[in-house]
């Protein structure tokens, strides 16, 4: 299932973290997937935030946990851009995630990856990307390999590793990180259809050198 926020076109200011928690008044609720908005009255005047879905009343009072904003998120799905937007999990609720840390799998005991380079235009290696991102900056790309390390809702985004052998772990050319609107698992070899970018600060530690974003995946 798609994340709510689909990312395919997404630019986004760098994170600053928030409060640890955030309490308010729900004024307005909206319902969109797998997320819940939410316009709060706060202590400090009002705000939208965004948690996993969850049955939330208008004029009730609710508590978000591990929060963090994100300034300038274009959600694609409300075609509407916050301009100031707080991500976290809802209090009480032992089941729930925070909308921006969601669930994350571990890299998997994957051995010696051997994935056989994609075929058509614009194919590349996982090594290539990387060596090549200055020439390849802003292009469309096609790269097969094994997912490695997968981590869901991150952001708006699903995040993956990925890897097919070619490279070196010494010098960091053997795992491209792809990010993607679409699921998949650890241990699935996908063909990602994507968009190179380089020098790419998300802000909160989550900065890349290269990566491929807008991707889509297939078997």
């Amino acid at each position: 299932m798609k994340t709510l926020f689909a990312m395919l076109a997404l630019l986004v200011a760098p994170l600053a973290l928030a409060a640890t928690t955030l309490k308010g008044q729900v004024l307005e609720v909206t319902d969109v997937d797998a997320y819940t908005y939410v316009r709060l009255k706060t202590a400090e005047g009002e705000t939208w935030a965004a948690v996993n879905k969850a049955a939330i009343k208008k004029g009730s009072e609710i508590t978000l946990e591990n929060t963090m904003v994100m300034n300038n998120f274009e959600s694609k799905s409300l075609k509407k851009t916050f301009p100031s937007i707080v991500f976290g999990t809802l209090a009480g609720s032992a089941a729930a995630m925070p909308a921006g840390h969601a669930r994350t799998e571990k890299p998997a005991d994957i051995g010696d990856v051997r994935v056989a380079k994609a075929t058509g235009a614009n194919a590349r290696t996982v090594a290539e990307v990387i060596t090549k991102a200055k020439e390849l900056k802003d292009k469309p790309v096609l790269v097969r390999g094994k997912v490695v390390k997968y981590n869901a809702a991150i952001m708006g985004k699903n995040w993956v590793h990925l890897r097919d052998g070619s490279g070196s772990e010494k010098d960091g050319t053997h795992d491209i990180l792809v990010t993607t609107a679409q699921e998949t698992k650890v241990g699935e070899v996908v063909t990602v259809k994507g968009t190179v970018r380089t020098d790419k600060d998300f802000g909160s530690g989550y900065s890349y050198k290269v990566l491929i974003e807008e991707a889509t995946l297939q078997p």
